[in-house]
C-alpha cells in the first residue's frame, strides 16, 4: 500500500518538472533582447558529432541587440554559420573571421502579439499537465481507499492536492506574466 505523503511527493515533482519546462520554453523564445538561451537548440557537427552550440564556442551578449559566439577553434566558423543559418533561430549570422555575430531585430508590434500568445500556449500546456498530476494522484489516493486507507485521510490527501495544484498553478501564471511584460516591452 502507498502512502499519500508518497502520491503527493510524486505529483509534486510533476508539477515542479511541468513549471521547470515552462520556465525553459519560455526562455528560449526571443523576446526583443539578446539571450544566448535562443541558441539552445543549435547543434553543430564537431568531429562527427553532433553538439549543442555552446560546447564548441562561447557564446556572449556584449549589448542588448547583439548575440556573439567566439569559436573554440577558428575551423568551426563555417560549420557555426552554416548551422544557425539552418537552425530554427531566424537570425542571419554576419561572420567577420574572428567571431559570428547575431544582431535581433526590434520587434513589431504584430510580433510581440505573436509571441506572446505562443507563450500562453506553453503556459497552458503546463497547466494542463499540473492538472494530470493532480488528477492521477487523486485517482491513486482513491485506489488506495480499496486498499484500506480511511476515507478521511483519502480526503485530507486530496485536499492537499488541491493545494499543490494552485500552488503551481500561481506559479505558472507569475511566470508567464513576467514573460509577457518582457515581450510587450518596447
Amino acid at each position: 500500500m502507498l502512502e499519500p505523503k508518497q502520491i503527493l511527493n510524486e505529483a509534486e515533482e510533476l508539477m515542479e518538472s511541468a513549471v521547470m519546462y515552462l520556465d525553459d520554453a519560455l526562455a528560449r523564445i526571443r523576446a526583443g533582447k539578446a539571450s544566448a538561451r535562443i541558441l539552445d537548440v543549435v547543434k553543430v557537427e564537431y568531429y562527427g558529432q553532433m553538439s549543442p552550440l555552446s560546447n564548441v564556442a562561447t557564446i556572449t551578449t556584449p549589448d542588448a541587440r547583439t548575440i556573439q559566439i567566439q569559436p573554440w577553434e577558428k575551423k568551426m566558423l563555417s560549420e557555426i554559420e552554416r548551422a544557425l543559418i539552418n537552425s530554427s533561430v531566424g537570425l542571419a549570422p554576419s561572420n567577420n573571421g574572428e567571431c559570428i555575430r547575431l544582431m535581433i531585430p526590434p520587434l513589431t508590434e504584430e510580433r510581440r502579439k505573436e509571441l506572446a500568445k505562443q507563450c500562453k500556449g506553453e503556459a497552458e500546456n503546463a497547466k494542463v499537465s499540473v492538472r494530470n498530476a493532480r488528477r492521477d494522484a487523486i485517482d491513486a489516493l482513491k485506489k488506495q481507499i480499496k486498499e484500506g486507507l480511511p476515507e478521511d485521510a483519502e480526503k485530507d490527501a486530496e485536499n492537499d492536492a488541491q493545494k499543490l495544484h494552485d500552488k503551481y498553478v500561481k506559479r505558472i501564471d507569475e511566470i508567464y506574466a513576467a514573460k509577457e511584460k518582457e515581450i510587450m516591452t518596447v
